[in-house]
Protein backbone atom coordinates (compact mmCIF):
# COMPACT_ATOMS: atom_id res chain seq x y z
CA UNK A 1 0.00 0.00 0.00
CA UNK A 2 1.10 3.00 -1.02
CA UNK A 3 -1.05 6.49 -1.04
CA UNK A 4 -0.66 10.09 0.25
CA UNK A 5 -3.17 12.27 1.51
CA UNK A 6 -3.79 15.95 3.09
CA UNK A 7 -3.10 15.95 7.13
CA UNK A 8 -6.22 18.07 7.85
CA UNK A 9 -8.30 15.37 5.74
CA UNK A 10 -6.40 12.86 7.67
CA UNK A 11 -6.99 14.54 10.88
CA UNK A 12 -10.93 14.64 10.27
CA UNK A 13 -11.27 11.29 9.14
CA UNK A 14 -9.65 9.96 12.15
CA UNK A 15 -11.45 12.26 15.10
CA UNK A 16 -14.86 10.77 13.31
CA UNK A 17 -14.28 6.76 13.05
CA UNK A 18 -12.23 7.53 16.60
CA UNK A 19 -15.11 7.95 18.28
CA UNK A 20 -16.44 4.04 17.40
CA UNK A 21 -12.67 2.54 18.54
CA UNK A 22 -13.58 0.48 21.40
CA UNK A 23 -12.03 1.31 25.09
CA UNK A 24 -11.97 -1.98 26.28
CA UNK A 25 -12.46 -5.36 24.63
CA UNK A 26 -10.21 -8.55 24.67
CA UNK A 27 -10.04 -8.09 20.59
CA UNK A 28 -6.65 -5.91 20.01
CA UNK A 29 -7.97 -4.92 16.77
CA UNK A 30 -10.41 -3.45 18.02
CA UNK A 31 -8.34 -0.91 19.07
CA UNK A 32 -6.94 -0.17 15.90
CA UNK A 33 -8.21 1.60 13.13
CA UNK A 34 -8.36 0.13 9.24
CA UNK A 35 -6.89 1.87 6.46
CA UNK A 36 -7.81 0.88 3.00
CA UNK A 37 -6.50 2.21 0.07
CA UNK A 38 -8.44 1.42 -3.18
CA UNK A 39 -10.22 3.58 -5.73
CA UNK A 40 -8.37 7.01 -5.50
CA UNK A 41 -9.70 7.16 -1.95
CA UNK A 42 -8.35 6.12 1.75
CA UNK A 43 -11.32 4.46 3.91
CA UNK A 44 -10.55 4.54 7.24
CA UNK A 45 -13.19 2.37 9.66
CA UNK A 46 -13.37 1.45 13.41
CA UNK A 47 -16.07 -0.50 15.41
CA UNK A 48 -16.57 -1.35 18.80
CA UNK A 49 -18.97 -4.23 17.22
CA UNK A 50 -22.05 -2.07 18.72
CA UNK A 51 -21.41 0.88 15.98
CA UNK A 52 -19.48 0.87 13.04
CA UNK A 53 -18.18 3.99 11.14
CA UNK A 54 -16.96 3.95 7.53
CA UNK A 55 -15.26 7.31 6.45
CA UNK A 56 -13.60 7.76 2.93
CA UNK A 57 -11.18 10.70 1.88
CA UNK A 58 -9.75 11.61 -0.95
CA UNK A 59 -6.09 10.56 -1.74
CA UNK A 60 -3.79 9.55 -4.21
CA UNK A 61 -3.45 6.17 -4.41
CA UNK A 62 -0.27 4.30 -5.81
CA UNK A 63 -0.13 0.72 -4.84
CA UNK A 64 -3.38 -0.49 -2.85
CA UNK A 65 -3.41 -2.40 0.18
CA UNK A 66 -5.01 -2.24 3.60
CA UNK A 67 -3.93 -2.17 7.42
CA UNK A 68 -5.12 -1.36 10.61
CA UNK A 69 -3.04 0.84 13.14
CA UNK A 70 -3.42 1.42 17.10
CA UNK A 71 -6.40 4.27 16.87
CA UNK A 72 -4.55 6.73 19.98
CA UNK A 73 -1.03 6.55 18.33
CA UNK A 74 -2.08 7.30 14.31
CA UNK A 75 -4.49 9.74 15.91
CA UNK A 76 -1.89 11.53 18.21
CA UNK A 77 0.64 11.35 15.48
CA UNK A 78 -1.31 13.17 12.70
CA UNK A 79 -2.66 15.89 14.86
CA UNK A 80 0.77 16.38 15.65
CA UNK A 81 2.15 16.97 12.14
CA UNK A 82 1.92 20.69 10.29
CA UNK A 83 -1.24 21.17 7.62
CA UNK A 84 0.72 19.66 4.42
CA UNK A 85 0.70 16.43 2.76
CA UNK A 86 1.69 12.77 4.70
CA UNK A 87 3.02 9.70 2.42
CA UNK A 88 1.99 6.60 3.91
CA UNK A 89 3.55 3.32 2.63
CA UNK A 90 3.08 -0.15 3.97
CA UNK A 91 5.90 -3.42 4.23
CA UNK A 92 3.63 -5.90 4.25
CA UNK A 93 6.01 -8.77 5.88
CA UNK A 94 6.27 -6.58 8.96
CA UNK A 95 2.63 -5.09 8.95
CA UNK A 96 4.23 -1.48 9.33
CA UNK A 97 2.80 1.87 8.47
CA UNK A 98 5.65 4.43 7.28
CA UNK A 99 4.46 7.73 7.94
CA UNK A 100 6.47 10.50 6.40
CA UNK A 101 4.92 14.50 6.52
CA UNK A 102 7.46 17.61 6.05
CA UNK A 103 10.46 16.34 8.31
CA UNK A 104 8.95 13.69 10.34
CA UNK A 105 8.77 10.38 9.74
CA UNK A 106 7.30 7.64 11.88
CA UNK A 107 6.85 3.70 11.65
CA UNK A 108 3.87 2.06 13.17
CA UNK A 109 3.54 -1.58 13.59
CA UNK A 110 -0.15 -3.04 13.09
CA UNK A 111 -2.51 -5.57 12.58
CA UNK A 112 -3.55 -7.58 9.26
CA UNK A 113 -6.32 -5.79 7.91
CA UNK A 114 -8.24 -9.54 7.37
CA UNK A 115 -8.30 -9.65 11.28
CA UNK A 116 -10.80 -6.74 11.56
CA UNK A 117 -14.63 -7.25 11.35
CA UNK A 118 -16.66 -6.41 8.44
CA UNK A 119 -18.69 -3.16 9.01
CA UNK A 120 -21.58 -3.00 6.66
CA UNK A 121 -22.64 -0.35 4.18
CA UNK A 122 -25.07 1.02 2.53
CA UNK A 123 -23.42 -0.20 -0.90
CA UNK A 124 -23.15 3.18 -2.86
CA UNK A 125 -19.56 2.83 -4.33
CA UNK A 126 -18.77 -0.61 -2.99
CA UNK A 127 -17.98 -3.58 -4.45
CA UNK A 128 -17.93 -7.67 -3.53
CA UNK A 129 -14.04 -7.15 -3.39
CA UNK A 130 -14.89 -4.55 -0.60
CA UNK A 131 -14.04 -5.43 2.95
CA UNK A 132 -16.84 -4.00 3.65
CA UNK A 133 -20.68 -5.79 3.93
CA UNK A 134 -23.20 -4.29 1.32
CA UNK A 135 -26.34 -4.49 2.96
CA UNK A 136 -29.90 -4.11 0.87
CA UNK A 137 -33.16 -2.87 3.01
CA UNK A 138 -35.79 -0.21 3.38
CA UNK A 139 -33.90 3.28 2.34
CA UNK A 140 -34.96 6.72 3.09
CA UNK A 141 -33.66 10.15 2.30
CA UNK A 142 -33.84 12.33 5.52
CA UNK A 143 -32.98 16.11 5.20
CA UNK A 144 -29.51 16.76 6.73
CA UNK A 145 -30.29 20.38 8.72
CA UNK A 146 -33.45 19.33 9.90
CA UNK A 147 -31.94 15.66 11.31
CA UNK A 148 -29.71 17.17 12.93
CA UNK A 149 -31.78 19.78 15.18
CA UNK A 150 -34.52 17.42 15.47
CA UNK A 151 -31.30 14.94 16.98
CA UNK A 152 -30.19 17.29 19.31
CA UNK A 153 -34.13 18.03 20.49
CA UNK A 154 -34.32 14.27 21.43
CA UNK A 155 -31.26 12.39 22.68
CA UNK A 156 -30.60 14.15 25.81
CA UNK A 157 -33.98 12.88 27.29
CA UNK A 158 -32.47 9.25 26.87
CA UNK A 159 -31.65 7.11 29.89
CA UNK A 160 -27.48 6.43 30.39
CA UNK A 161 -28.67 3.45 33.00
CA UNK A 162 -27.53 0.95 30.65
CA UNK A 163 -28.97 -1.63 33.07
CA UNK A 164 -32.44 -0.37 31.48
CA UNK A 165 -31.07 -0.64 27.47
CA UNK A 166 -34.60 0.29 26.16
CA UNK A 167 -34.39 3.13 27.74
CA UNK A 168 -30.83 4.02 26.26
CA UNK A 169 -32.56 4.53 22.84
CA UNK A 170 -34.80 6.61 20.81
CA UNK A 171 -37.81 5.50 19.30
CA UNK A 172 -37.86 6.05 15.66
CA UNK A 173 -40.76 5.86 13.61
CA UNK A 174 -40.54 6.35 9.89
CA UNK A 175 -44.22 6.71 8.86
CA UNK A 176 -45.79 7.82 5.10
CA UNK A 177 -44.64 11.21 5.11
CA UNK A 178 -43.41 11.51 8.68
CA UNK A 179 -40.61 11.09 10.90
CA UNK A 180 -40.92 11.02 14.68
CA UNK A 181 -38.55 10.74 17.37
CA UNK A 182 -38.87 10.36 20.68
CA UNK A 183 -36.98 9.43 23.94
CA UNK A 184 -37.12 9.11 27.71
CA UNK A 185 -35.44 8.16 30.82
CA UNK A 186 -38.37 7.84 32.87
CA UNK A 187 -38.67 11.28 34.29
CA UNK A 188 -39.04 13.35 31.55
CA UNK A 189 -39.78 12.47 27.65
CA UNK A 190 -39.01 14.24 24.44
CA UNK A 191 -40.60 14.34 21.29
CA UNK A 192 -39.76 16.10 17.76
CA UNK A 193 -42.33 15.35 14.66
CA UNK A 194 -41.35 16.58 11.03
CA UNK A 195 -42.92 15.97 8.06
CA UNK A 196 -41.21 14.26 4.68
CA UNK A 197 -40.77 15.95 1.46
CA UNK A 198 -42.55 12.29 0.09
CA UNK A 199 -43.31 9.19 1.70
CA UNK A 200 -40.80 6.62 2.16
CA UNK A 201 -42.51 3.89 3.42
CA UNK A 202 -46.35 2.87 2.69
CA UNK A 203 -46.23 1.67 5.91
CA UNK A 204 -45.00 2.37 9.53
CA UNK A 205 -41.29 1.29 10.24
CA UNK A 206 -40.60 1.66 14.20
CA UNK A 207 -37.19 0.93 15.81
CA UNK A 208 -34.96 1.90 18.48
CA UNK A 209 -31.60 3.44 18.03
CA UNK A 210 -28.99 3.51 20.40
CA UNK A 211 -28.76 7.16 21.63
CA UNK A 212 -25.41 7.38 21.20
CA UNK A 213 -25.55 6.64 17.46
CA UNK A 214 -27.60 9.13 16.64
CA UNK A 215 -25.47 11.93 18.88
CA UNK A 216 -22.57 10.51 16.68
CA UNK A 217 -24.46 11.21 13.73
CA UNK A 218 -25.22 14.45 14.78
CA UNK A 219 -21.64 15.09 15.24
CA UNK A 220 -21.11 14.19 11.72
CA UNK A 221 -23.75 15.77 10.04
CA UNK A 222 -22.46 19.24 11.12
CA UNK A 223 -19.68 18.60 8.33
CA UNK A 224 -21.97 17.08 6.12
CA UNK A 225 -22.70 18.81 2.65
CA UNK A 226 -26.55 20.52 3.90
CA UNK A 227 -27.61 20.38 -0.03
CA UNK A 228 -27.36 16.41 -0.14
CA UNK A 229 -29.87 14.20 1.95
CA UNK A 230 -28.96 11.81 4.82
CA UNK A 231 -29.62 8.43 3.46
CA UNK A 232 -30.96 6.08 5.79
CA UNK A 233 -30.96 2.06 5.35
CA UNK A 234 -32.95 -0.30 7.70
CA UNK A 235 -31.94 -3.87 7.05
CA UNK A 236 -34.68 -6.73 6.17
CA UNK A 237 -34.73 -8.14 9.71
CA UNK A 238 -34.41 -4.63 11.38
CA UNK A 239 -31.81 -5.62 13.94
CA UNK A 240 -29.40 -2.86 11.92
CA UNK A 241 -29.57 0.73 10.89
CA UNK A 242 -27.36 2.74 8.59
CA UNK A 243 -26.78 6.33 8.03
CA UNK A 244 -24.99 7.75 4.78
CA UNK A 245 -23.67 10.96 4.94
CA UNK A 246 -21.73 13.00 2.52
CA UNK A 247 -19.53 15.67 2.40
CA UNK A 248 -19.15 18.80 1.05
CA UNK A 249 -18.15 19.03 -2.71
CA UNK A 250 -15.56 21.80 -2.72
CA UNK A 251 -11.98 21.64 -1.66
CA UNK A 252 -12.74 22.01 1.28
CA UNK A 253 -14.38 18.89 2.31
CA UNK A 254 -12.79 17.21 4.63
CA UNK A 255 -14.47 13.96 3.70
CA UNK A 256 -16.06 12.61 1.06
CA UNK A 257 -18.56 10.11 2.50
CA UNK A 258 -19.31 8.60 6.00
CA UNK A 259 -21.36 5.64 6.68
CA UNK A 260 -22.51 5.12 10.20
CA UNK A 261 -23.77 1.04 11.18
CA UNK A 262 -25.49 0.89 14.53
CA UNK A 263 -26.71 -2.54 16.18
CA UNK A 264 -30.63 -1.56 16.79
CA UNK A 265 -32.33 -2.30 20.01
CA UNK A 266 -34.17 -5.17 20.30
CA UNK A 267 -37.33 -4.70 22.96
CA UNK A 268 -40.57 -2.66 22.94
CA UNK A 269 -39.84 0.70 23.65
CA UNK A 270 -42.63 2.45 26.53
CA UNK A 271 -45.98 3.82 25.03
CA UNK A 272 -45.20 7.30 25.79
CA UNK A 273 -47.93 8.71 24.42
CA UNK A 274 -50.30 7.51 27.40
CA UNK A 275 -48.10 9.72 29.77
CA UNK A 276 -48.45 12.95 27.55
CA UNK A 277 -50.80 15.12 29.81
CA UNK A 278 -54.36 15.36 27.80
CA UNK A 279 -55.12 18.43 29.63
CA UNK A 280 -54.01 21.31 31.57
CA UNK A 281 -55.21 23.98 34.36
CA UNK A 282 -52.48 26.34 33.95
CA UNK A 283 -50.98 27.91 30.81
CA UNK A 284 -48.10 29.79 30.96
CA UNK A 285 -46.23 31.56 27.67
CA UNK A 286 -42.67 33.12 28.74
CA UNK A 287 -39.91 34.48 26.54
CA UNK A 288 -37.45 31.50 26.32
CA UNK A 289 -34.29 33.50 26.25
CA UNK A 290 -35.59 34.93 29.43
CA UNK A 291 -36.17 31.59 31.35
CA UNK A 292 -33.56 30.08 29.77
CA UNK A 293 -31.32 32.86 31.38
CA UNK A 294 -33.41 32.55 34.84
CA UNK A 295 -33.12 28.31 34.96
CA UNK A 296 -29.62 29.23 34.88
CA UNK A 297 -28.71 31.29 37.02
CA UNK A 298 -31.04 29.05 39.27
CA UNK A 299 -28.99 26.08 38.75
CA UNK A 300 -25.86 27.45 40.88
CA UNK A 301 -28.23 27.87 44.16
CA UNK A 302 -30.08 24.31 43.33
CA UNK A 303 -27.38 22.04 42.74
CA UNK A 304 -26.61 21.87 46.27
CA UNK A 305 -30.44 21.11 47.01
CA UNK A 306 -31.10 17.62 45.04
CA UNK A 307 -30.91 20.48 42.18
CA UNK A 308 -34.76 21.25 42.66
CA UNK A 309 -35.95 24.74 41.33
CA UNK A 310 -39.18 25.78 43.04
CA UNK A 311 -41.86 27.42 40.15
CA UNK A 312 -44.59 29.85 41.21
CA UNK A 313 -46.99 30.81 38.91
CA UNK A 314 -49.57 33.88 38.84
CA UNK A 315 -51.90 34.76 36.51
CA UNK A 316 -52.86 38.72 35.96
CA UNK A 317 -55.66 40.17 37.50
CA UNK A 318 -57.25 42.30 34.50
CA UNK A 319 -54.45 45.38 34.70
CA UNK A 320 -50.88 43.44 35.58
CA UNK A 321 -49.58 41.10 33.74
CA UNK A 322 -49.26 37.67 35.51
CA UNK A 323 -45.35 36.20 36.79
CA UNK A 324 -43.22 33.54 37.14
CA UNK A 325 -41.14 33.47 39.79
CA UNK A 326 -38.21 30.81 40.17
CA UNK A 327 -36.66 29.93 43.67
CA UNK A 328 -33.54 28.01 44.22
CA UNK A 329 -32.24 27.40 47.87
CA UNK A 330 -29.12 26.05 49.17
CA UNK A 331 -28.35 25.95 53.32
CA UNK A 332 -24.93 26.63 52.88
CA UNK A 333 -25.05 28.53 49.41
CA UNK A 334 -27.70 31.13 49.88
CA UNK A 335 -30.97 31.66 47.97
CA UNK A 336 -31.62 32.77 44.43
CA UNK A 337 -35.34 34.54 43.24
CA UNK A 338 -35.80 35.38 39.55
CA UNK A 339 -39.26 36.77 38.47
CA UNK A 340 -40.08 36.85 35.22
CA UNK A 341 -43.38 38.01 33.23
CA UNK A 342 -45.83 35.90 31.48
CA UNK A 343 -48.91 35.48 29.83
CA UNK A 344 -50.56 33.35 32.24
CA UNK A 345 -54.01 31.63 32.00
CA UNK A 346 -55.61 29.69 34.24
CA UNK A 347 -54.98 28.73 38.10
CA UNK A 348 -52.20 30.09 40.36
CA UNK A 349 -49.99 27.11 41.11
CA UNK A 350 -46.12 26.05 42.87
CA UNK A 351 -44.70 23.46 41.13
CA UNK A 352 -41.16 21.91 41.59
CA UNK A 353 -38.66 20.68 38.41
CA UNK A 354 -35.01 19.22 38.31
CA UNK A 355 -33.56 22.30 37.37
CA UNK A 356 -30.93 20.15 35.28
CA UNK A 357 -33.78 18.88 33.27
CA UNK A 358 -35.10 22.35 32.38
CA UNK A 359 -32.08 23.67 31.41
CA UNK A 360 -31.26 20.77 28.59
CA UNK A 361 -34.82 21.43 26.68
CA UNK A 362 -34.79 24.76 27.16
CA UNK A 363 -31.58 25.35 25.62
CA UNK A 364 -32.91 23.23 22.47
CA UNK A 365 -35.58 25.72 21.91
CA UNK A 366 -35.12 28.32 18.80
CA UNK A 367 -38.56 29.71 18.84
CA UNK A 368 -38.80 33.09 21.18
CA UNK A 369 -41.57 32.23 23.25
CA UNK A 370 -42.39 28.43 25.16
CA UNK A 371 -45.52 27.27 26.47
CA UNK A 372 -45.47 25.74 29.62
CA UNK A 373 -48.52 23.90 30.85
CA UNK A 374 -49.42 22.33 34.11
CA UNK A 375 -52.69 20.67 36.13
CA UNK A 376 -51.37 20.13 40.02
CA UNK A 377 -47.60 20.22 41.28
CA UNK A 378 -48.00 16.62 41.65
CA UNK A 379 -49.21 15.82 38.14
CA UNK A 380 -45.83 16.23 34.61
CA UNK A 381 -45.47 19.35 33.36
CA UNK A 382 -45.56 19.80 29.44
CA UNK A 383 -43.11 22.10 27.56
CA UNK A 384 -43.71 23.13 23.77
CA UNK A 385 -42.42 26.03 21.83
CA UNK A 386 -44.88 28.82 20.76
CA UNK A 387 -45.58 29.01 17.28
CA UNK A 388 -44.73 24.88 16.29
CA UNK A 389 -47.41 22.74 16.03
CA UNK A 390 -49.17 20.71 18.52
CA UNK A 391 -47.22 17.58 17.95
CA UNK A 392 -43.64 18.86 16.35
CA UNK A 393 -41.67 19.40 19.78
CA UNK A 394 -42.96 18.31 22.76
CA UNK A 395 -41.30 17.86 26.24
CA UNK A 396 -42.87 16.14 29.54
CA UNK A 397 -40.84 16.25 32.79
CA UNK A 398 -41.90 14.97 36.10
CA UNK A 399 -42.12 16.99 38.64
CA UNK A 400 -40.24 16.82 41.75
CA UNK A 401 -41.78 16.40 45.27
CA UNK A 402 -44.18 19.00 45.91
CA UNK A 403 -43.04 22.17 47.29
CA UNK A 404 -43.29 23.11 51.14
Amino acid sequence: MRVSCLQENLAKGLSIVGRAVATRSTLPVLGNILLEAKDHQLRLAATNLDIGINCWIGAKVEDEGAITIPARLLSDFVNSMPPERIDMELAVRTQTLHLACARHNANMKGIDAAEFPLIPTAGVGADKDEQAEALEGTSIELETAGLRKMIDQVVFAASTDESRPTLTGVEVSFQPGRLVMAATDGYRLSMRSVRLDKPFVQESITVIVPARSLSELGRIIGDADSERPVQALITPTRNQVIFQVWGKGDSRGAFHRVELASQLIDARFPDYRAIIPKEYKTRTVVETAALLEAVRVSRLFARDNNNIVRIAITPGNGRDQGHVKLTATSSEMGDSVNELDALVEGAELEIAFDVRFLLDVLSQVDQPQVVLETSQSTRPGTIRPLGMGEDEFLHVVMPMHPPR
